[in-house]
């Protein structure tokens, strides 16, 4: 039976030793609050470190946390070590990851040696992972310390339902790409079925670097990567809304609260961390002070700083500013009877933040950048009296679902002021009003409406996955491999670009390398076997790299045929004539599109724009493919869109016009086509039914079956090479020597 795994990088239970004896303490953050009722009802394991490094306990100790942790709550934990922590948690994931993702590109630090803590740890978290699954799980995994987990797990189990959800934001491609393991992360998450971000900036994002930095499409909301599809969504996170409504609090500041009520109270909550915009704060209010001073002796700022990752330099750092800071503040405006600024650095538990949230007029929410920032949507659900009113930063993730609030840019202080102003002063009736709309959208879009919608979202993609053909040969070619070693006769149709080699950025750039000749070089040896390279490739380019082999070639998609030891043969005459039109209209485009050229071949043109800006060509490719449509509609001329390609010819040359010329009169019991692009349909098309037929990537295809990139085609070629080595020791000696 299936079942469901939580991952994060920590448990919802945290454990201290307290002497010798350890303490279970459930944790309270809006992750562990959000998934914890659904834990309780599905049953799901939620793997994740503890808390106490490895050092710190002894084996019979780290035995018994075990077993009550899985006995009691249905967690396994993740055993790691001080040095663990230290290189993969303060290290890469804290001070490379979140200042890059935050934006703060200053405090960024690329240390290799973190960075391998990182791929280090990310495997621990599999190893765990792996002894409890099976290919039919669903796995959802969280957040920024874990990017490197979904394809691993994607790599041993293809079948399972794999979900992944970043609660940080997600930078812009130009921040991102200055990642040194920018492609290694961006791989890692791709190993998802489905990707979350809280907000569909995020998502832009996302697609953005992944087609510059990977190539990769994109389809609504889908990113197609090697042989899957990814989706990728918005799901803002929720709050577990009727805990803040209906909770009724005994905490013992209850009463110091109720003497508050001759002043205006704005209220700041925030961990230690520079992207709160902490002293951005501290210096707008000052500013409303000195602008505003009808507010002195009437406004108190209760302003709360939880302790967070005090080892690391720079926070410390930050407590310091802040503190002077708050006693500059103070020092200029307090009194003897007031005090401007009252700052807690401590954390208060859930039931004291609660009345802080209820006798606070404002709540201040200025962070310079921050993933969502549940504690604005807790105010809000908090004020069942509808009379608080948020001042919340644009860049705050929640601002995208809190717009009736006061909504600021955090780094401007006058701007930042005149917010706070304007929600000490709303009306009544406006602040009833506003806040009314948040809660109703706060009280429908809860924590478990989150859960679900991701969950749920999940399930049917996976559906989909499993219910779609072609069928993968990534992980079981027996059965190809057992029909090629049967077979007396063979063909093999092979497509070049994107599916012997890779992409490069120019044509030219992307020719074979050594092993790939080799390859071809063992295969076309066998006396059974006819290999074919039917390409798009202009013939010159297949004679100049290929001549040496005893290879059959396609070139110009069908046009020109050429046998071993023969010349080039057209397989239809054709004219240029109508190049006279179309040339110019590329050449217009290729002049407004930097970094696209045109590739002239003998009967066709390809207009090439995989180094062009990918908002540049989602804007303009429409037009240009309608304008080429008009223009060839009478010409019986065709337009082929290729992988970051178009391409007019002749609509009488395809790739499947040229089979029937090596498959006539011939009786071959296996029969093999590979390829990767639009122009491999008509190839696919052309071939028996009985034919094993491979798509490679992720685009909708005719073939039977999938491999998942060209480094997958060269690996089954291999498997086919091994075969005819150990059958004809001969073409094993003459590899040798190469």
């Amino acid at each position: 039976m299936s079942k469901t795994i939580l991952i994060s990088n920590r448990l919802p239970v945290t454990i201290k030793k307290e002497g010798d004896k350890p303490v279970f303490q459930e944790s309270i953050g809006g992750l562990a609050t959000g998934l914890k009722s659904y834990q309780q009802k599905s049953g799901a394991l939620w793997i994740g470190w503890s808390g106490v490094a490895e050092e710190s306990l002894s084996e019979k100790e780290q035995q018994a946390i075990d077993e009550t942790l899985q006995s009691d709550y249905s967690c396994v934990p993740v055993t790691l070590t001080k040095k663990d922590i230290d290189d993969y948690y303060y290290g890469f994931s804290n001070k490379t990851i979140w200042p890059l993702f935050h934006y703060f590109i200053n405090k960024v630090h690329y240390n290799a040696r973190t960075w391998e803590a990182y791929e280090e740890v990310n495997t621990k978290f599999f190893k765990v992972a792996d002894r409890l699954m099976d290919d039919r799980d669903t796995v959802w995994i969280h957040d920024y310390q874990l990017m490197l987990l979904p394809q691993m797990i994607r790599d041993k189990y293809p079948n399972a339902k794999i979900g992944f959800f970043l609660h940080i934001p997600f930078p812009s491609y130009e921040l991102f790409r200055t990642l040194i393991w920018r492609e290694e992360i961006l791989r890692g998450m791709l190993g998802a079925d489905l990707i979350g971000f809280h907000t569909y900036d995020y998502v832009r994002h996302f697609f953005s670097t992944c087609t510059r930095l990977l190539g990769t499409s994109r389809k609504i909301h889908t990113v197609k990567y090697e042989d899957r599809q990814i989706h990728v969504g918005a799901f803002p996170m929720g709050i577990d809304y009727n805990f803040f409504t209906q909770h009724i609090t005994d905490a013992p500041t209850e009463e110091s609260f109720k003497k508050m009520a001759s002043e205006k109270t704005i209220l700041s909550i925030d961990r230690l961390d520079y992207t709160k915009g902490i002293p951005e704060k501290i210096r707008s209010f000052k500013r409303l002070l000195v602008k505003y001073p009808q507010y002195r002796g009437k406004v108190r700022f209760n302003l709360i700083v939880a302790p967070s990752r005090e080892k690391v330099a720079s926070y410390e750092e930050l407590k310091q500013q802040i503190s002077e800071l708050v006693s500059s503040v103070n020092g200029m405006f307090g009194t003897v009877d007031w005090m401007p600024i009252w700052f807690y650095f401590q954390s208060f538990s859930q039931e004291e933040l609660i009345s802080f949230y209820r006798y606070s007029d404002v709540l201040l929410v200025t962070p310079l950048r921050d993933g969502m920032n549940l504690v604005a949507k807790e105010y809000t659900a908090a004020r069942t009296d509808l009379q608080g009113m948020i001042v919340i930063s644009e860049t705050a993730g929640a601002a995208s679902e809190l717009g009736e609030g006061v909504i600021v840019n955090p780094n401007d202080y006058a701007a930042v002021a005149e917010g706070i102003r304007t929600a000490l002063e709303m009306p009544t009736d406006e602040k009833k009003a506003r806040n009314k709309m948040m809660q109703e959208r706060l009280k429908r879009y809860n924590v478990h409406f989150w859960v679900n919608t991701f969950l749920g979202r999940l399930e049917q993609l996976t559906q989909i996955k499993n219910a779609a053909v072609p069928v993968s040969l990534d992980r079981d070619q027996t059965q190809l491999i057992r029909a090629y070693q049967r077979a007396k006769k063979r063909i093999i149709f092979l497509d070049y670009d994107g599916t012997l080699v890779g992409f490069a950025r120019t044509p030219e750039l992307a020719h074979p390398d050594l092993k790939l000749k080799q390859l071809l070089r063992t295969l076309s040896a066998s006396p059974k076997n006819t290999v074919v390279i039917a390409s798009g490739r202009d013939k010159e380019s297949l004679t100049q790299w290929f001549s040496d082999l005893n290879l059959h070639m396609v070139s110009s998609h069908g046009l020109w045929v050429l046998h071993p030891g023969q010349k080039w043969k057209m397989t239809m005459q054709l004219n240029n004539e109508w190049k006279k039109a179309i040339y110019p209209i590329l050449q217009m485009n290729t002049d407004r599109m930097p970094g696209s050229f045109i590739e002239v071949k003998d009967y066709s043109l390809a207009w090439h724009y995989r180094l062009c800006e990918p908002e540049a060509i989602d804007l303009w490719l429409p037009s240009i493919k309608a304008n080429l449509m008009n223009m060839t509609g009478s010409l019986n001329l065709q337009i082929l869109q290729g992988k970051k390609v178009l391409e007019v010819k002749d609509n009488r040359i395809s790739k499947g016009s040229a089979v029937p010329i090596f498959m006539r009169n011939q009786n071959y019991d296996f029969i093999l086509g590979v390829g990767d692009d639009r122009t491999d349909e008509d190839l696919f098309a052309a071939l028996p039914a009985d034919a094993f037929s491979i798509k490679v990537g992720p685009d909708d295809t005719r073939a039977a079956y999938r491999l998942k990139s060209w480094q997958s085609v060269r690996a089954l070629l291999t498997q086919m090479a091994e075969t005819e080595k150990n059958a004809d020791p001969q073409i094993e000696s003459a590899q040798s020597h190469l």
